[in-house]
């Protein structure tokens, strides 16, 4: 017990089906490098085969939620040839982008500084609920480098303008300008207020039937930037008419009908 209390990568379920998925290095400020990387990457391919599992939670431990790239990492990858560091990225960008196509509801808890590649993880979840006193930044140009691997789930969440000024300013903000231009969901007082809306979000995650969970988040993608046309239509209609005939869709109907809980929602 004593090796998995210290894994600098964390996961516990609960039996209600909400997994926890918390970054465990607060000496390094929750810092991630290639190992770190790695593992969150098993452990989101792992979410994703689980049975029952239905939100997961991202926190970390300590004062930060991360402070981005561990400098002893950033060190080595200096000294990488661009093909090294080719593969080197593209393990990051490969490890978010299975956090980003979770089935299940994902969400970031965020508790204090969460910096450069850090913003990706936050990103790339559901929903983001940050404590008002977190800073943030898009530190990458003040080293000489780009956000690049973190860019598509930034832009989409904030939009290409909001990216481009802060991609290239570099600038500090606060979970307030990180709510406003909807980099976070929510911005909440303290370590209280975190907890209560991890709370409320399990509870709207256990009402929701998981397989319309799971589809919900692929029509976001599949329609997003589309011409609104009739191919889109005959999809968007194509979707909703499977969804009616699903054993999920049937249930939650009779459901409402009988005035009953649907059976994805335990007593």
């Amino acid at each position: 017990m004593s090796d998995f209390n210290e894994a600098p990568v964390r996961l516990e379920t609960s039996r209600a089906g909400i997994a926890y998925v918390l970054l465990n290095r607060p000496e390094k400020h929750n810092a991630f490098n290639a190992d770190i990387i790695a593992q969150l990457a098993d452990v989101f391919e792992t979410l994703r085969g689980a049975d029952g599992v239905r939100a997961m939670f991202l926190a970390a431990k300590g004062g930060s939620f991360s402070a981005g790239g561990d400098i002893d990492w950033m060190r080595a990858a200096g000294r990488y040839t661009e093909a090294e560091n080719e593969e080197d990225a593209l393990a990051l960008a490969e490890m978010l982008r299975k956090l980003y196509t979770l089935p299940m509801l994902t969400v970031a808890l965020v508790n204090g500084a969460a910096m450069g590649g850090a913003l990706g993880l936050i990103a790339a979840c559901d929903v983001a609920v940050a404590v008002k006193s977190a800073k943030m930044r898009f530190s990458e140009v003040r080293l000489g480098l780009t956000p690049a691997t973190i860019s598509p789930y930034v832009i989409e969440a904030i939009g290409p303008r909001q990216a481009r000024a802060l991609f290239a300013t570099g600038e500090l903000f606060d979970a307030a300008h990180a709510e406003k231009i909807g980099l976070v969901h929510y911005a909440v007082e303290d370590a209280a207020e975190l907890a209560a809306m991890a709370e409320k979000l399990a509870d709207l995650a256990m009402h929701a039937a998981p397989g319309a969970v799971e589809d919900a988040k692929r029509l976001v993608r599949d329609v997003a930037g589309r011409p609104i046309d009739h191919s889109l239509s005959a999809l968007t209609a194509k979707r909703i008419a499977a969804r009616r005939a699903s054993d999920e869709g049937r249930e939650g109907l009779t459901a409402f009908l009988e005035k009953r809980r649907p059976s994805w929602l335990s007593d």
